[in-house]
């Protein structure tokens, strides 16, 4: 099984600062295999906490090479919940990345375990008939110190008010 791994995280960074650079980024040193995958960008700012300043990714298998070079730049330059990563923010950030494996259906809402499993939740919003999703990845729970219930009320939250939720995380960037 594959597992994430610091050359992975290294190699989005080199994707980032390439970008700036007009060039392209250094051969990865890691091997290729076909995972959903994504990319986490965070900034530490004024020696707090990291905040979150960018995280996409995807549930579809892809090649990991060209994955993680194509989310690396779109969750520092896409992600409609922030504005784009300026290249005078490269020194404050931090980047993991997350491959998804082994995925099963939980029994319940109470099947899974805080840090272990993550979750993606899908559904029909029965008033307006909009599709809705969310995938929440298992190390953001175990890093944020939540149990099951803050977190399920954080992702209906998500679901249901994401205008809300995207303000809580752009609270002192």
């Amino acid at each position: 099984m594959v597992s994430a791994n610091r050359e992975m995280a290294v190699y989005c960074f080199d994707t980032l600062v390439a970008h700036y650079n007009n060039k392209e980024a250094p051969p990865p040193a890691f091997d290729e295999g076909q995972h959903p995958l994504f990319v986490t960008w965070k900034k530490v700012v004024s020696g707090g906490e990291p905040r979150l300043r960018g995280c996409i990714g995807t549930l579809e298998a892809r090649g990991l090479i060209n994955g993680f070079k194509d989310y690396a730049l779109t969750s520092a330059l896409r992600d409609r919940r922030f504005p784009p990563i300026q290249a005078k923010e490269l020194p404050s950030l931090e980047c993991t990345v997350s491959i998804l494996t082994n995925y099963e259906t939980a029994n319940n809402y109470l099947d899974w375990e805080v840090g272990v499993h993550g979750m993606i939740i899908e559904f029909t919003d029965p008033n307006s008939h909009t599709r809705r999703s969310a995938t929440y990845l298992p190390e953001v729970a175990a890093h944020e110190g939540k149990d099951y219930l803050c977190d399920r009320r954080f992702l209906l939250l998500l679901l249901f008010f994401p205008s809300e939720v995207n303000k809580l995380f752009t609270i002192n960037q």
